[in-house]
């Protein structure tokens, strides 16, 4: 049975790995060995940064509902128990628009918080 010798996919791999790389400087872009290092470490980082950007999301909603309530007279954490306590249901995500957006609702809702605190 005759060889088959590997080239013509060492190539696709090779030009796939270069594709990706595009944009990068000097080497990083042309040569294969570097360009490999540098899209595995991209990768990796990407995969990182959509785990870290839950976190961040998460963070400045905190930071938006906890100026909100200092407006209305309570901590965040007063707030989130008061909350708690009176069974409102409202995830930080919600908490935060309606912060933002709708300071009225908002107003509303950190009564309520009082309320059951009080």
């Amino acid at each position: 049975m005759a060889r088959i010798k590997g080239g013509l996919n060492a190539k696709k791999k090779h030009n796939r790995v270069l594709k990706l790389a595009k944009g990068y400087r000097g080497a990083r872009s042309k040569q294969y060995r570097v360009a490999k290092q540098s899209v595995m470490r991209a990768l990796a980082s990407s995969y990182a940064g959509r785990k870290q950007r839950k976190r961040q999301m998460r963070q400045l909603w905190i930071a938006r509902i906890n100026a909100a309530a200092r407006l209305n007279g309570l901590s965040y954490s007063k707030l989130m128990h008061g909350l708690k306590l009176a069974n409102v249901d409202m995830n930080r995500k919600m908490l935060a628009e309606m912060a933002v957006n709708d300071a009225e609702g908002f107003t509303a809702v950190a009564e309520i918080a009082k309320s059951k605190l009080a």
